[in-house]
C-alpha cells in the first residue's frame, strides 16, 4: 500500500511560481512518479513524469516552465511551476503506478489569477 501526500498549492498571479510536493510512503520500490492535472470540466492529463533513475518527460503545454525533479532517499517528488497562466488553474494530483495498480494523492488545488 503506498501512501501519497501532496502539498504546495495555492492561489498565485499569472508569471508567479509554486513549488509542489508529493511524499510517498509505504515502498522503496518506486520507480515512475508522477503529476497529473484536472481542470472542472475536463479530463485529468499528464504533467510531468519522472523515473528513479531520472528520466523525465513533460506535456508540451508546460515544457520550459515546469521542472520535475525527485529526492529519491526521501520517496518524495516536486514540480517546480514558473511562468505559471491562467490555463494552469486545477487540481494536481502526485501519481505512483506499481504492481499493476494506481496510487494516487488527496490532490492539490492551483490557482493562477490573470
Amino acid at each position: 500500500q503506498v501512501r501519497l501526500v501532496e502539498s504546495g498549492g495555492g492561489l498565485v498571479q499569472a508569471g508567479g511560481s509554486l513549488r509542489l510536493s508529493c511524499a510517498a510512503s509505504g515502498s522503496n520500490s518506486i520507480n515512475r512518479m508522477a503529476w497529473y492535472r484536472q481542470a472542472p470540466g475536463k479530463q485529468r492529463e499528464l504533467v510531468a513524469v519522472i523515473t528513479r533513475g531520472g528520466s523525465t518527460n513533460y506535456a508540451d503545454s508546460v515544457k520550459g516552465r515546469f521542472t520535475i525533479s525527485r529526492d529519491n532517499a526521501k520517496n518524495t517528488v516536486y514540480l517546480q511551476m514558473n511562468s505559471l497562466k491562467f490555463e494552469d488553474t486545477a487540481a494536481y494530483y502526485c501519481n505512483v503506478p506499481l504492481l499493476g495498480y494506481n496510487y494516487w494523492g488527496q490532490g492539490t488545488q492551483v490557482t493562477v489569477s490573470s
